[in-house]
């Protein structure tokens, strides 16, 4: 990681959000980066900032992937029930139900919240809908490590 161009980035970020005009999606999916950039961890990061910002987001446009993206954000400021809950109410959206990102974040907070079986079995679900052959790969061992440990 280098931290002048993360630095460099999150100054780029601060300018643009101080900007005159309504801060557009673009501009919050940058600020969204660079919160994640300037935490030294997931668990440092500022999770109800990034929550607010999606939240703002969401407002803006009817994406399911950014309801994706803000069930992991509600998940990390509310706890991983509060994300699949999120979660559920898209899984029959049609834009994204096939996809392989809706079990593996699944996956994810299941395992967060202790539930290794149900995390294993979300992730096997992954790996059969991702397309490509490294997805495949990482979610399969993911689901693989749920049952060695």
């Amino acid at each position: 990681m280098d931290q002048d161009y993360i630095t460099e980035g999150v100054d780029l970020v601060t300018a643009a959000l101080a900007a005159q005009g309504p801060a557009g999606p673009y501009r919050l999916q940058a600020a969204i980066a660079a919160l994640h950039d300037e935490a030294p961890s997931a668990a440092e990061t500022d999770w109800p900032q990034i929550l607010a910002l999606y939240e703002v987001l969401q407002r803006m446009s009817d994406n399911p992937v950014v309801t994706l993206n803000r069930s992991v954000a509600v998940a990390m400021v509310h706890g991983p029930h509060a994300g699949v809950e999120l979660l559920d109410r898209i899984a029959a959206d049609d834009r994204i139900a096939g996809d392989h990102r809706v079990p593996a974040v699944r996956a994810h907070l299941l395992e967060l919240a202790g539930d290794r079986d149900a995390a294993r079995l979300a992730y096997e679900e992954a790996a059969r809908r991702a397309t490509g052959l490294p997805q495949q790969r990482y979610l399969n061992a993911r689901a693989a490590r749920l049952v060695s440990e």
